[in-house]
């Protein structure tokens, strides 16, 4: 079994943290997109961003001092947004970390999917990116079915608990030998059900140190 997760916009750079233990599956194509963009100008890099002058400025410099293969943090430390907050990965049992290296994957535009002890850099790249000028034009062309075959290599289930943005990175590649779950976390409000985004974000968390404490396989 295999559990997906989303990244987070806000990440950071942390060297004291847990050790990173692996590289990226899909170092390689993450090199062609870092590549690809430090050809981008000022301007060109804003438009594909889709950010205001503050966000652009810390993702120009973050690209500027990338470099995939030196100063790197564990990608469950280096992504800091309500999600790996409330999941607290430095609360874990050792076992449960052993467990998330082995089950859960954070889907990435850049990187595609990162076991948690990865290494990575801090990068802005939002699946929902238009790439203009790039050889694909848009980040699912590029992975294309390259993460599902990833995810059921050897595991017929994977537990969804990304945002739909990063599920569209598997869901076109199911079959029947190939199933997600795919698990919506709402809220009632005036007799209707909706998602609250902040809300489900702190329950994906939370559902991801659950199932890591309670080393839940199937």
């Amino acid at each position: 079994m295999k559990i997906i997760i989303a990244p987070a916009k806000k990440m950071r750079r942390d060297l004291d943290a847990f050790p990173v233990q692996t590289e990226p599956e899909f170092l390689a194509q993450a090199q062609t997109l870092a590549a690809f963009l430090k050809t981008r100008s000022a301007a060109q890099l804003k438009e594909l961003w889709q950010a205001g002058d503050r966000v652009v400025q810390q993702a120009e410099k973050q690209l500027a001092e990338m470099n995939l293969n030196e100063r790197l943090t564990p990608a469950i430390v280096a992504f800091s947004g309500i999600q790996y907050q409330y999941m607290a990965p430095d609360l874990f049992t050792q076992p449960a970390l052993d467990y998330i290296q082995k089950n859960l994957r954070i889907l990435s535009g850049f990187y595609g999917s990162l076991r948690p002890f990865d290494g990575v850099c801090p990068y802005r790249l939002e699946m929902k990116t238009k790439m203009v000028g790039f050889k694909d034009y848009s980040l699912y062309h590029f992975w294309n079915h390259q993460i599902a075959d990833s995810l059921f290599k050897d595991d017929d289930l994977v537990i969804n608990l990304a945002s739909k943005e990063y599920s569209r990175m598997v869901s076109p590649y199911l079959n029947d030998t190939r199933r997600m779950i795919s698990i919506d976390f709402q809220e009632k409000k005036n007799d209707s059900w909706r998602t609250i985004a902040t809300h489900a974000k702190m329950a994906r968390g939370e559902m991801v140190r659950f199932i890591a404490e309670e080393q839940i396989k199937t």
